[in-house]
């Protein structure tokens, strides 16, 4: 009696396991193996890439396109109203020269308007040479210097060296560059005043 529960207690046991391993079977997931895509699904998705490509290069073009139209905008503006600070400033000085005017049709002494124009003429040279570094330069008895004059005639004389005579048109220079050269009547050394330079030059020596 023994031996029979024992072997009763076996079986139970060997079925036992074997209806736990077929439940474990079936509660496990089936995988599933990886679905290979279609030539249809292939060609979808290059569409969809291309036209993704298409759209953003297509963006990238008007970008740049908008890009350059403001930058040429921009020079274009720079250029044009580059002046637009000495403008203002010489708007006030016609500003002046309009009430010189007016007061000088009413005006019986010459004088005061004179002085009036003189005032002008200071407070222009004023500002420019101030504001804008713009100055003015040569005066008669100047040393002659081509890279700063122009000599529009010359008259020999009893100099040493080329003299600036007489000054017909100042020059201009901005900062220190020459934006107008000084045109100006020459004096230049005569014969005689060389040859009288070379003797004292060699009685020096």
């Amino acid at each position: 009696l023994k031996d029979l529960i024992i072997e009763k207690t076996n079986v139970s046991s060997v079925d036992s396991r074997s209806n736990s391993t077929d439940n474990w079977a079936h509660e496990q997931p089936v995988q599933e193996e990886a679905k290979e895509p279609s030539l249809e699904e292939k060609y979808e998705e290059l569409e969809k890439q291309h036209a993704k490509l298409k759209d953003d290069y297509l963006r990238k073009v008007a970008d740049f396109d908008n890009y350059r139209k403001r930058m040429i905008k921009e020079k274009q503006d720079a250029f044009d109203y580059a002046n637009t600070a000495i403008l203002t400033d010489l708007v006030a000085i016609l500003d002046d020269f309009d009430r010189g005017l007016a007061a000088a049709q009413d005006a019986s002494d010459v004088k005061s308007v004179v002085d009036g124009i003189k005032m002008i003429n200071k407070q222009m040279k004023g500002f420019l040479e101030s504001k804008y570094n713009l100055s003015s330069y040569c005066e008669a008895g100047d040393a002659f210097d081509p890279n700063i004059h122009e000599a529009l005639a010359s008259v020999p004389a009893d100099v040493k060296e080329p003299v600036c005579a007489e000054v017909y048109l100042k020059g201009y220079k901005l900062k220190d560059r020459v934006i107008r050269h000084a045109k100006v009547m020459v004096h230049m050394p005569n014969a005689k005043t060389e040859e009288t330079a070379k003797e004292e030059a060699g009685a020096e020596a």
